[in-house]
């Protein structure tokens, strides 16, 4: 069966990422997409490996959109303006993509080369703006998962409504990156 004109890999997976944004990402299937293609099912298996592959295409596009999100925010920038800033990117991107930032855990293959190019990108890129602090070699990947552990805690928790308190939100954000810079700086 040939591929249908105008369907490729790219088209697919925005497809999907809209539906897990919108639906989430558990919404996404087959059935789903090859209905918001207006597609039959099979038509897909030209393109993606089923179900599994798909999911696994979502999480490397999410990584990469992450990545874009997070090298704008820090161009230009150094130090803690830049930790801010990748910060502020970082909590962006998952209020605005909720199903596609999902996707970038929901199947981390770290022998899969294309999650790890895209996952290696990121890590590199925080690890280049943490210099700033004189972070090298180990310390350098321990405070980049701290770095991680921080915003991804934070957005995960928000996405679930666990900050109910009648407090401003963004501000405990950065009242936690300005935390996490006193650390490093030590």
């Amino acid at each position: 069966m040939s591929p249908r004109i105008g369907l490729d890999l790219k088209t697919i997976v925005k497809a999907a990422a809209e539906i897990a944004d919108i639906d989430g990402l558990e919404a996404v299937t087959l059935a789903t997409l090859s209905r918001k293609l207006n597609i039959r099912p099979p038509s897909l298996y030209n393109h993606i490996e089923g179900l599994p592959g798909l999911r696994k295409e979502l999480a490397v596009y999410g990584i990469a959109e992450l990545n874009q999100y997070l090298s704008q925010a820090a161009a230009g920038k150094s130090g803690d303006n830049a930790v801010r800033a990748m910060g502020e990117a970082y909590l962006t991107f998952a209020r605005r993509n909720p199903g596609l930032y999902e996707a970038t855990f929901y199947t981390i293959d770290m022998e899969d080369k294309n999650i790890k190019l895209a996952s290696e990108k990121v890590v590199n890129l925080v690890i280049q703006v943490l210099q700033h602090y004189g972070l090298q070699g180990e310390n350098a990947v321990h405070a980049t998962r701290g770095f991680r552990s921080i915003l991804h805690g934070f957005a995960s928790i928000e996405q679930k409504g666990g900050f109910a308190m009648e407090l401003d939100v963004n501000k405990s954000f950065h009242f936690l990156i300005d935390t996490f810079l006193l650390g490093i700086k030590r």
